[in-house]
């Protein structure tokens, strides 16, 4: 009997079995730990992400301004004017909304001159709904910004959960740190009255932030707190049957468990948790930088999800740390 399709058949069995990714290390040490305390690995539950706030829960509603029914024709001889008609349009209505919000910018920039000159040529009515409009759109302009980013779709990609976490953060880059933090600067610029922007400029730092990886750092996060919370219970359940070691007695397992400690958690996970938590520095900063310029401007929707996410970060990186101290804690009646 030719035993090559069965052995190829068996290999692709384990492979279709082996966990992707990061989660490896963590199922060879919870392996090694229940070999060496001699206690049953509970499961390891799916982790949770905090759940993304509903679109509906983002919207933002803005009051109407005179703009929509003026005559734009009647600004001859302003730049406005173009800004005005292409507001108006059928287009306008219908853009996204970091377009709205590039128009209000472009609005905001060209307005001043145009009220100057009505104002000159005697058209103090006109020149009042222009003014009007500047301030309302000075007023809304932390909600426009809000919407073009935080509650926008290309934000709302970059918190969304990877399939696995295969080859990550390694395979990371420097390019949506980069563009949250221009985001940042733009957003701090136009809200202290520098109203340039560059429409392409804009739309390509947002395709940046699409493809970026709050999610897969989440998930990362999560998965560490999820599988070396399992090893905290596992060690917990050793604990409990009493002390590992009774001077003079030195049961084998006071040497085995520190080879395994340090060779599976400080020698394999730790390298994978320390770039995981590199990660965290340079991707959370600029995030958290632009949510708190627009935080007059959140939704209590997003400040409710913004709130949870948070909590849980607080609580998922400290989860090495608590992994330490279950171990030190098993370990103490051995030192002594």
């Amino acid at each position: 009997m030719k035993k090559g399709p069965l052995l190829l058949l068996g290999v692709l069995a384990l492979a279709a079995c082996a966990r992707p990714g990061p989660e490896a290390l963590f199922d060879t040490y919870l392996e090694r730990l229940e070999r060496t305390l001699d206690v049953a690995r509970p499961p390891v539950d799916r982790p949770q992400l905090p759940r993304q706030p509903d679109r509906a829960g983002l919207r933002l509603v803005f009051e109407s301004t005179k703009l929509d029914t003026l005559d734009f024709l009647s600004l001859s001889g302003c730049e406005v004017q173009i800004t005005i008609g292409k507001r108006n349009s059928s287009l306008g209505r219908m853009a996204s909304a970091s377009q709205r919000l590039l128009l209000d910018l472009e609005y905001l920039r060209l307005a001043p001159e145009c009220i100057n000159w009505q104002r000159q040529k005697g058209n103090d009515e006109l020149a009042l709904v222009l003014r009007e409009a500047y301030l309302q759109k000075q007023a809304q302009l932390p909600r426009r910004i809000f919407l073009a980013t935080l509650g926008g779709p290309e934000y709302r990609a970059l918190w969304q959960r990877p399939h696995d976490l295969t080859g990550y953060p390694a395979n990371t880059g420097p390019a949506v740190v980069t563009a949250l933090e221009a985001i940042t600067t733009e957003s701090e610029r136009w809200l202290a009255g520098d109203y340039r922007a560059d429409n392409l400029n804009l739309e390509l730092l947002l395709s940046e932030v699409n493809k970026g990886d709050g999610g897969a750092l989440l998930l990362a996060l999560a998965t560490q707190s999820s599988w070396l919370g399992v090893a905290d219970r596992m060690l917990n359940a050793r604990q409990a049957r009493g002390p590992l070691c009774l001077p003079p007695l030195r049961p084998a397992v006071a040497d085995i468990l520190p080879n395994v400690v340090a060779r599976f958690f400080a020698g394999e996970i730790q390298p994978w948790s320390a770039a995981v938590n590199r990660r965290q520095y340079q991707l959370l900063p600029p995030v958290l930088a632009l949510e708190s310029l627009l935080q007059s401007a959140l939704p209590p929707a997003y400040t409710q999800w913004q709130a949870q996410r948070d909590a849980l970060l607080d609580q998922w990186r400290l989860a090495p740390k608590r992994h330490v101290h279950a171990v030190q804690e098993l370990l103490a009646p051995c030192t002594a």
